[in-house]
């Protein structure tokens, strides 16, 4: 298959794995300074060590994923121009207000991330919360000021579009195109809902296997609150999400739903065998004789990879279903005067959906990339028309997984081994956050 791809195929081949891998360091990025800030308030509310102790680690954790992030995103930033040269090049004034904008939330989660790292001595205790909640606001403005470019890609508006390229453009309305409300607040929650299960599911393990560990019983206890809120909150942003895309890209919703044949009152179909009667025109429209278009009203040659754009969204719905019917349980439990983290079957139930945080998250942005297809700003530029003319990208594409695949390795080992000085037994010289070992006094 790699022999027969074409030099356009690697170019989207090598731009998804960028983003794939990028992704979840952004994402964590922006979720572990929020788990961090909540750690250090509770240390500060109770004067209890072990809360100090954790947004240490999350401090720790937070640069680690910053530094990878950093160099993943501006690897991002150099493809944008060398892969696709003549989308950078006509729709460059266009979108460049937000990708300003973004760098210099960059910059200030830098700055900020600093002093919270080296100034919790340094600083007073209220200068350095402040400085954590900082690191917080701007791991999300840089993660909003990129979605707002990916917006822009699938509803393209403020210019007007000639064969040269936009004139009369007016960067604030196609800053914020139709829709930046929905996908912005869908991904910032995925990116906590995401972060949050993948932390409870790492203490969920270690608690399985040392059930008195007090430290990661605490751990556990902060990551849980904001796993079931997100949880339970995306489900009711992603329909109001779908339902934006029903009315602007009703081909990306026909690719979504498998949906063929136009119906007035559409049923829903459930995992390829169960159809629930007028359940899609309800959700997509909020009407059940909704008229819903399928795929064979449009050209052919409009159509999205529909296999694809439809395996990755049950992925997507179905990981969420099962994240939230979680959340609702361990509420429940909650509410019956138990602890958060309480009993071995819920234990290993957050231990088992830890990833699919991260599995919902990667499936999201491929319905999302793969859905627009085959536009790289939906309706006016073709993915093909925006590619580089220069040839053999196989090199670069093979060149760029070795050195993903490195970084990923990398980053694993040095997070398990942030984790592994906070197990119990675990040797006084292991590493922690300020490179002292743990038996540091604070």
């Amino acid at each position: 298959m790699l022999m027969g791809m074409t030099d356009l195929l690697y170019a989207r081949a090598q731009m998804g794995l960028s983003l794939a891998f990028h992704i979840v360091f952004a994402a964590a990025g922006v979720a572990l300074p929020v788990l961090m800030v909540l750690s250090d308030w509770k240390h500060r509310r109770t004067g209890d060590p072990d809360y100090r102790k954790l947004s240490e680690k999350l401090a720790k954790g937070t640069a680690i994923l910053f530094a990878v992030g950093a160099v993943s995103g501006t690897v991002l930033s150099f493809e944008l121009g060398l892969l696709w040269p003549e989308f950078m090049g006509r729709y460059g004034e266009v979108i460049g207000l937000p990708f300003s904008l973004e760098g210099v939330a960059f910059f200030t989660e830098a700055i900020f991330l600093g002093i919270y790292l080296y100034g919790r001595e340094r600083v007073s205790p209220g200068l350095h919360l402040f400085s954590g909640v900082m690191v917080a606001v701007s791991g999300a403005a840089s993660a909003f000021f990129v979605t707002l470019v990916n917006t822009f890609m699938n509803n393209p508006s403020g210019f007007t579009a000639t064969a040269s390229g936009p004139t009369d453009v007016q960067p604030l309305v196609a800053m914020f195109s139709p829709g930046w409300q929905y996908q912005t607040a869908h991904v910032l929650l995925s990116c906590y809902q995401a972060s949050a299960f993948a932390m409870a599911g790492i203490h969920a393990f270690i608690l399985l296997k040392h059930p008195g560990a007090a430290f990661h019983k605490k751990a556990l206890s902060v990551a849980l609150p904001l796993a079931c809120l997100t949880a339970l909150l995306q489900p009711l942003v992603g329909d109001l999400s779908a339902k934006h895309v029903a009315r602007e890209q009703p081909v990306k919703l026909a690719a979504m739903e498998g949906h063929f044949e136009t119906q007035v009152g559409a049923p829903l179909r459930l995992g390829g065998g169960i159809d629930v009667p007028k359940g899609l025109s309800i959700l997509a429209f909020g009407d059940p004789n909704a008229e819903v278009k399928g795929l064979n009203d449009f050209p052919r040659d409009t159509w999205p990879p529909v296999a694809k754009v439809h395996v990755a969204f049950q992925v997507m719905v179905g990981t969420g279903s099962l994240m939230a019917l979680l959340a609702l349980v361990t509420l429940w439990r909650r509410w019956r005067g138990r602890a958060w983290p309480h009993g071995r079957g819920l234990m290993r139930a957050w231990l088992v959906a830890g990833p699919l945080g991260l599995v919902a998250l990667e499936a999201g942005w491929l319905v999302t990339e793969w859905g627009r297809q085959p536009w790289i700003v939906r309706g006016v530029m073709r993915t093909g028309e925006a590619v580089t003319p220069v040839p053999h990208l196989a090199a670069p594409f093979f060149t760029f997984t070795a050195v993903y695949l490195f970084l990923g390795v990398t980053v694993l080992f040095v997070l398990w081994r942030q984790v592994a000085s906070t197990l119990p037994g675990a040797p006084p010289g292991a590493p922690s956050v300020d490179g002292k070992g743990s038996a540091h006094a604070h």
